[in-house]
């Protein structure tokens, strides 16, 4: 079995690792022409779905440089008025009954994450990612294979195509035409705030231990924040410090930011955020005017619709190519991890000849289906009711939020669900 894979992201990746793991054959092809070129330098959350992907998928080496490498977010997500009184805390731990060790988050960066996965893919002898290689169309050819065609003139054969080509995937545009993303109006403003022992005590411990805090405010708006620390590294040969910031993100309708001139950059967007939190908690204006301007930038939130049902063949897709959501769950990149390892494990199967690679490709996208359309539901209703300004159900979250806090029973009906969910 010969696996195409189209693209050198998280997912693209994990699974090459993963293949590569069970002995069978793959090529990454990637339109970046190395390693290095346009990487974000931003950390992201591991949920208990990514790193169990991770460490069914990497060796045994590239697990560990992953435990190294990251640090512990917990297992608690909070979310507080504007005045950062506590509303209600979601304990994982409590909420699964599995070992804190077992559910809590991993923070690691975004730089860190793809070198671990791209450890052992490089090799000159026989490598596994082909960079500078600008995936144009596939044809479906004799012998139920698959030829894939890059802008370049060359093209490559395998029995199975992998569209791991994020959110623009060309691979879907040509398979699943009509599945597109949705527009939905809203806007994250984002930035951070860089962190020195002087930052780090002016702050509340919430803002600086790294867990997550969401802040829901009885009238509009909408923000997130959590620190991220990392630890110093080799990354690619090079030296890399740590780095400590707390990142924030303002919820706003897109429609609000007309008025703000664009010609002014990460000042107009500092100053909106600022206007719409005025007499929130003088922390929060603290981390909005005290942000690196240039990590002040505006965020489009899109989504991906319901996924429907499609008829298998040797051609699938994975992580944003199929199920881009919005960042308003923590789930996306975690979301394309498990997709690597659901895949894997199918494709394991059909190599032993327990299955067709067709039939394996349809039990992925079984489960697969299942998991993300429900990831796809809960960020993009987080994001709507984020950006929403109407009064009377923010006011009614919020009195969830404090029945949630106390009592039991209501935090396993209401917030329980996302873990659920996710």
């Amino acid at each position: 079995m010969k696996v195409l894979v189209i693209g050198g992201g998280l997912g693209g990746l994990c699974l090459a690792q993963g293949l590569r793991q069970a002995g069978l054959h793959v090529s990454v092809f990637e339109r970046q022409v190395s390693p290095s070129e346009n990487l974000a330098g931003y950390g992201i959350h591991i949920n208990r779905h990514g790193q169990q992907a991770l460490k069914a998928c990497l060796p045994s080496e590239g697990w560990s440089r992953f435990r190294e490498l990251s640090t512990s977010a917990g297992t608690k997500l909070h979310f507080r008025d504007e005045k950062l009184r506590r509303l209600a805390t979601r304990d994982e731990a409590i909420l699964s009954g599995r070992p804190a060790n077992e559910v809590e988050l991993r923070g690691v960066g975004r730089i860190e994450l793809r070198e671990i996965l791209l450890a052992g893919l490089m090799e000159r002898s026989d490598p596994v990612v082909h960079w500078g290689k600008t995936f144009t169309h596939y044809e479906l050819i004799a012998d139920n294979r698959v030829r894939a065609h890059f802008d370049d003139g060359s093209a490559a054969e395998g029995d199975l195509l992998v569209g791991a080509d994020a959110s623009h995937s060309k691979v879907r545009q040509q398979y699943l035409p009509d599945v597109r993303r949705l527009e939905l109006g809203i806007l994250a403003i984002a930035g951070r705030y860089l962190l020195d022992d002087v930052q780090t005590a002016a702050l509340p411990p919430e803002f600086t231990d790294g867990s997550l805090n969401n802040v829901v405010p009885a009238g509009p708006g909408w923000m997130f924040v959590a620190a991220w620390r990392s630890r110093s590294a080799d990354v690619g040969g090079k030296q890399q410090d740590a780095q400590n910031y707390v990142m924030w993100a303002y919820v706003t309708p897109r429609s609000e930011l007309v008025d703000v001139p664009q010609d002014r950059g990460s000042a107009a967007l500092q100053n909106f955020v600022l206007q719409r939190i005025k007499g929130w908690s003088p922390d929060l204006s603290r981390l909005v005017r005290g942000a690196d301007p240039e990590t002040v930038a505006p965020v489009p939130l899109r989504s991906m619709p319901h996924l429907d049902a499609w008829a298998p063949s040797n051609v699938t897709l994975i992580g944003d190519a199929i199920h881009n959501m919005t960042p308003m769950a923590g789930i996306g990149a975690n979301t394309a991890l498990r997709d690597a390892r659901v895949l894997r494990d199918a494709l394991v199967d059909a190599a032993a000849g327990k299955l067709s690679i067709v039939d394996a490709v349809s039990r992925y996208e079984s489960e697969m289906r299942a998991y993300a359309n429900r990831a796809v539901g809960l960020s993009r209703r987080n994001a709507e009711n984020a950006s929403s300004d109407a009064g009377f159900p923010r006011r009614m979250f919020r009195l969830v939020l404090r029945l949630a806090q106390a009592f039991p029973p209501v935090m396993r009906a209401t917030l329980g669900r996302s873990s659920k969910e996710s």
